[in-house]
């Protein structure tokens, strides 16, 4: 009878690093990101990187403090990323994503944790990344306190990884926005974009396969590669600046779906956004795209930001001081559309 096993084990040593796992070179990305962290401190952080889990102190300014999570991704963003070896501005869209998401309920950001996984670890790609992360960070004002980093051979091909990231932030239980006071008359605000943020990207992709396209080719002065990799746009501290001096009736972060899928889940069932496409910029690239992949209105409406990456909806009366903080803080904004009585029949937002 024989056995199914083997009678004579490999007696070769072997070490974790055998195995494709290599711990120096983890301690080592370590050690490299903890100054970029520290850089995003906020005096709330009780501890530092390198601890089993991450302690953070809730500030006493807050009454009746509410926690406001979101977690997000980059998308097929990251297959570009690889393409081009551009790997410094991803961890901005990483942040972004998450950040914005929290924002539109009021939410001042505290802090973000990063999950970081690849199949080989390279440092130096890694630092890439997470410097980028920690500058997403200090753009939206919140501590970089945590993360992981897991390095799993055979899960991934070789020199490609994937992100996530998780922020928590904070709003005052009456202060929480949730869009329930949005009437007929109210104005929307439209916030520029940086160009395509983190969506859409798997079209962006099959537009440029199909057409064969040069991406270091010019649009607009920058090359498609620099606009197409564009980080997203961080809107937390104008946004944040503007509640302190008004109140914002509703907020949408204008992701997967474009306007007329996000800007419907603000609004109450008695109303509908009307906004008019000739109000508001769209960039060259988005004209690119329509053209180069013969893409209808309709879909790029609901695929892409289009220019506008984050929606406020504001009583009449406070939209010029809205504009007007909104511009003293760096941002392009335009007024958008406004708020009427639904329409039995219509969908809750149309572009005219």
């Amino acid at each position: 009878m024989t056995s199914s096993h083997s009678d004579h084990p490999d007696t070769t040593q072997l070490s974790y690093r055998d195995a494709g796992v290599d711990i120096d070179a983890g301690d080592r990305l370590v050690e490299n990101i903890k100054p970029f962290a520290k850089r995003t401190l906020r005096p709330e952080v009780l501890n530092g990187i390198g601890g089993f889990g991450a302690l953070f102190e809730i500030s006493k300014q807050y009454q009746n403090p509410v926690l406001v999570s979101g977690t997000d991704g980059v998308g097929t963003k990251l297959k570009l990323a690889f393409q081009l070896n551009q790997h410094d501005s991803i961890g901005i869209d990483l942040v972004a994503m998450s950040v914005n998401d929290i924002l539109v309920q009021g939410a001042e950001p505290l802090f973000f944790l990063d999950y970081f996984a690849c199949g080989k670890l390279n440092v130096e790609t890694a630092t890439a990344v997470i410097s980028g992360i920690a500058k997403g960070c200090e753009l939206a004002g919140c501590a970089l306190i945590g993360g992981e980093t897991a390095e799993m051979p055979g899960m991934y091909p070789h020199d490609e990884y994937d992100l996530a990231g998780f922020a928590v932030g904070v709003v005052e239980k009456n202060r929480i926005i949730n869009g329930a006071t949005i009437q007929e008359g109210d104005i929307v605000l439209g916030l520029a974009s940086s160009g395509a943020h983190s969506n859409g990207y798997s079209l962006i992709r099959k537009i440029i396969e199909n057409n064969r396209v040069d991406l270091s080719s010019d649009l607009d002065g920058k090359t498609l590669a620099d606009t197409i990799m564009a980080p997203t746009r961080i809107y937390v501290k104008p946004v944040l600046e503007l509640l302190k001096r008004l109140p914002i009736k509703g907020l949408a972060h204008i992701t997967g779906g474009g306007l007329v899928e996000n800007v419907p889940r603000i609004l109450p069932d008695q109303v509908m956004a009307v906004l008019h496409k000739n109000t508001w910029e769209m960039p060259p690239l988005f004209h690119w795209l329509q053209q180069q992949g013969n893409v209808a209105d309709y879909e790029m409406a609901r695929v892409f930001n289009c220019g506008i990456g984050m929606v406020i909806v504001i009583a009449r009366d406070h939209a010029e001081n809205a504009m007007h903080s909104l511009r003293t803080s760096g941002e392009t904004v335009w007024q958008v559309g406004e708020i009427k009585q639904r329409i039995p029949n219509q969908p809750p937002t149309i572009l005219v």
